[in-house]
């Protein structure tokens, strides 16, 4: 492999995905090499990748490699690499900010969509022709590979640039859920008046942000979407590579947009232990049974409650199918009844929630079904809304 991701390619995803139909390796928009492998040659070619970016072995199906790598033997003219948080390696913590590098093998430079600029730059985009984005995302609305997509496609728009994403599936493509993000709380990590879960893949999001105006001069981007071969929403898929540091399998995919919430309170959701976004735990605050002790590492560099030992609850992908308000409100009461403080970080927990209504229901004493109930006409008009944006 020419680019320096060896080690990384040969951890193992496993996890719990089911049924009978699956989405292989083989059906990702960027393994369908007849349907634009001819749109880039002769272009310089600008790629947004990171780790995740993987297609089957040509010798191997069994095995995979780094699209880079095998656009590169095909005569591919790439001529950058963009790579999103989380670096292109896909091994720094969550919010890390992310230097400039060049690869040592292949001397590609690599700018960072995570440190000083989170928009491609004019000086990024100097000579090139075409922009190739393929990035493994989670199907959550504040996982952040979306951000990069949305200025990713503004910068393009600005600099007259075709934009093609080569997708993939999401993971939790079946669920639309969560509340719908207030324009008042739009941050890096919530861009758009999407719900926290939104049943779409990047392909069909960069169709909607076009087509609803979410960007400047959104008419003009040239956009080309390269879908997922024989796929729908209600199919399995077991990603090939960790996504991120702290969702190394299928049950912390199923349970981050549940978990994440937790950011914003003192309840650890496992960084810096073993079971990253796989259980709830505190120090003081009986959430469960079992127990389990916190240190930093390089996915977690300071986790909360570090060196500390938590009381914690096991999590399973049936506890959070799509989101599970109930895990908000039991562990709200249970800190209520130790009178230890939960909302540590208000505000970004409404940042994640999207508005500041969630975090007043948990405190007010809806319960989980009601506060779901609360969402339903929100979700409807979504779903009406993204209807002419769906490839699946």
């Amino acid at each position: 492999m020419a680019l320096t991701l060896v080690l990384l390619l040969q951890l193992v995803f496993t996890g719990v995905a089911s049924g009978n139909e699956r989405v292989t390796l083989q059906d990702v928009g960027a393994a369908q090499f007849p349907r634009y492998l001819s749109q880039l040659k002769g272009k310089k070619v600008a790629m947004v990748v990171n780790q995740s970016a993987v297609v089957p072995d040509s010798e191997n199906a069994e095995e995979y490699v780094h699209l880079v790598d095998t656009l590169l033997n095909k005569q591919v003219n790439i001529i950058s690499i963009m790579s999103p948080e989380h670096g292109f390696r896909g091994d720094k913590g969550a919010g890390v900010t992310i230097s400039d590098e060049r690869d040592p093998i292949t001397h590609i430079p690599i700018y960072s969509l995570y440190g000083h600029n989170k928009k491609p730059t004019s000086a990024m985009l100097k000579n090139v022709d075409l922009i190739v984005f393929d990035l493994q995302d989670v199907g959550v609305r504040f996982y952040t590979y979306l951000s990069t997509l949305h200025y990713v496609m503004e910068a393009a728009a600005e600099h007259d640039i075709p934009v093609m994403v080569l997708d993939r599936p999401n993971p939790n493509g079946q669920y639309v859920d969560g509340p719908v993000l207030d324009l008042n709380y739009r941050s890096f990590v919530g861009m758009h008046p999407i719900p926290v879960l939104h049943g779409m893949t990047l392909g069909e999001l960069a169709l909607m942000i076009k087509g609803e105006g979410w960007i400047e001069n959104a008419d003009q981007l040239q956009l080309t979407i390269i879908p997922v071969r024989h796929y729908h929403k209600q199919k399995a898929y077991r990603l090939p590579v960790p996504p991120s540091p702290n969702l190394p399998n299928d049950t912390a995919v199923s349970l981050y947009p549940t978990l994440c919430l937790f950011e914003g309170t003192d309840v650890s959701i496992g960084r810096g232990t073993p079971l990253p976004f796989q259980i709830i735990g505190h120090p003081d605050v009986a959430l469960g049974k079992d127990s389990i002790n916190v240190s930093s590492s390089t996915a977690a560099l300071n986790p909360k409650h570090n060196n500390a030992t938590l009381r914690i609850q096991k999590l399973s992908a049936e506890d959070a199918l799509g989101l599970s308000p109930t895990w908000w409100v039991r562990s709200y009461n249970a800190f209520q009844q130790t009178h230890t403080p939960f909302f540590t970080r208000p505000q970004f927990f409404d940042k994640l929630a999207g508005t500041s209504l969630l975090r007043q229901q948990i405190k007010d004493g809806f319960t989980g079904e009601q506060i779901k109930a609360s969402w339903q006409a929100d979700l409807a008009a979504f779903k009406k809304q993204r209807a002419p944006y769906l490839l699946y």
